[in-house]
C-alpha cells in the first residue's frame, strides 16, 4: 500500500497545488473556469479519441464488467436514496445525493491516474465505466428532476437526456474514435501527434482544475456530506468488488480497474448538475471536498487490496 500511496502522492499533489492557486485567489474563479472548459472541450476529448481510436469495440465492452459495475453502482444508488427518502427529503434531493454516492470522478482523475497505476491496458474498462457513467446514471439523474418537477414522463425528458448526450465531449470523442477505430482508418502521423501533445496537457490540467474548484467549495452539512462521502469511497468499490468477484466474475485485472474507479471521490459535474436544477448545491460542493481529501489515502488503499 505504501508503493501505491507515494505514487498517487503527485496526481494528488497537483491537486493541492490547484488548491492553492484557487484559495490565494492566484488563480480566481473565473480563470478556473477557463481552464476547465479547456480540459473539458479539448484536451480530455483528445486523450479520449486517442485511445479509442487505438480500441476495437471489444477491447472496451466486457458484458460481465458492465454487469458488475451497473450491479454495484445501482446498489449503492438505491441505497442513498432510500437514506435520503427516509430523511424526508424531495426526489430531486435524493437523486443529486445519490449521484453523489455513485458517481466519481472518472473523467479528470480516474483516466490518467489509473491508466499511469494500473497500466494503459486498463483505458477500455476505464472508458466503459466512464461511459456507463454519463449515459446510464446521469441521464437516470435528469430523468428523476426533470420528472419529478412535471409530475409526469414526457417526450420532453427524453429529449433534454438526449440532447445532453450528444452535447457531451467525452462521449463524443469515445464513439467518433471507435468508429475511426471500426472502420480501420489511418491516422497520420501529423494529426496523431497534434492529438497526442493536446491530450498530454489533460493529466496536469484536469488535476490542477479539480484543485482550483475545491477552492471555492464548502464543508457545511458535514452529517450528510460524510455520509454521501462514505457511501463513494467504501460503499461504492466494495459493491462493485462483490459485482466483478462474485456476481459477475470478470478478469482480475478487469475487477481491479473496476473496483479502483468505483474507490474515486464525488465528480465535479454532479456540482454542476446541482448548481443547473437549484438542488442542494452546498452539500454536494461538501461531499467533493470530504471525499477527494480523504481519497488520498482511501483510494491507495483500495487498489493496494484489489491490484493484481
Amino acid at each position: 500500500m505504501l508503493e501505491i500511496f507515494i505514487r498517487t502522492l503527485p496526481f494528488f499533489a497537483l491537486i493541492g497545488l490547484g488548491y492553492g492557486a484557487g484559495r490565494t485567489r492566484f488563480f480566481t474563479p473565473e480563470a478556473t473556469a477557463y481552464l476547465t472548459k479547456f480540459v473539458f472541450y479539448f484536451a480530455l476529448s483528445a486523450m479520449l479519441f486517442r485511445f479509442s481510436a487505438t480500441l476495437s469495440f471489444s477491447d472496451i465492452f466486457d458484458a460481465r464488467l458492465a454487469a458488475a459495475y451497473l450491479w454495484g453502482t445501482a446498489f449503492v444508488y438505491g441505497i442513498a436514496l432510500a437514506v435520503a427518502f427516509w430523511r424526508r427529503q424531495s426526489v430531486e434531493v435524493a437523486a443529486i445525493e445519490a449521484q453523489c454516492a455513485a458517481i466519481g470522478n472518472t473523467g479528470f482523475l480516474g483516466v490518467p491516474m489509473l491508466a499511469v497505476l494500473l497500466g494503459e491496458e486498463a483505458i477500455g474498462p476505464i472508458i466503459l465505466i466512464l461511459a456507463i457513467d454519463l449515459i446510464v446514471f446521469s441521464s437516470l439523474l435528469v430523468i428523476l428532476v426533470t420528472g419529478s418537477r412535471d409530475g409526469r414522463m414526457s417526450a420532453g425528458v427524453l429529449r433534454t437526456v438526449g440532447v445532453g448526450l450528444l452535447k457531451n465531449p467525452m462521449i463524443v470523442s469515445i464513439v467518433l474514435g471507435l468508429a475511426v477505430s471500426a472502420a480501420a482508418l489511418p491516422m497520420p502521423r501529423p494529426v496523431e501527434d497534434f492529438l497526442t501533445i493536446l491530450g498530454n496537457a489533460a493529466t496536469p490540467g484536469a488535476l490542477f482544475a479539480i484543485g482550483a474548484s475545491l477552492a471555492s467549495k464548502s464543508a457545511e452539512r458535514l452529517t450528510v456530506s460524510g455520509w454521501l462521502s462514505f457511501c463513494k469511497l467504501v460503499l461504492h468499490p466494495a459493491l462493485v468488488a462483490a459485482g466483478a468477484f462474485l456476481f459477475f466474475p470478470t478478469t482480475p485485472y478487469a475487477a481491479a480497474v473496476a473496483v479502483s474507479a468505483a474507490a474515486l471521490p464525488v465528480a465535479g459535474n454532479v456540482f454542476i448538475l446541482a448548481q443547473h436544477y437549484g438542488v442542494a448545491p452546498q452539500r454536494v460542493s461538501a461531499a467533493i471536498l470530504i471525499s477527494t481529501a480523504a481519497s488520498i489515502f482511501t483510494v491507495s488503499a483500495v487498489i493496494a487490496l484489489v491490484a493484481p
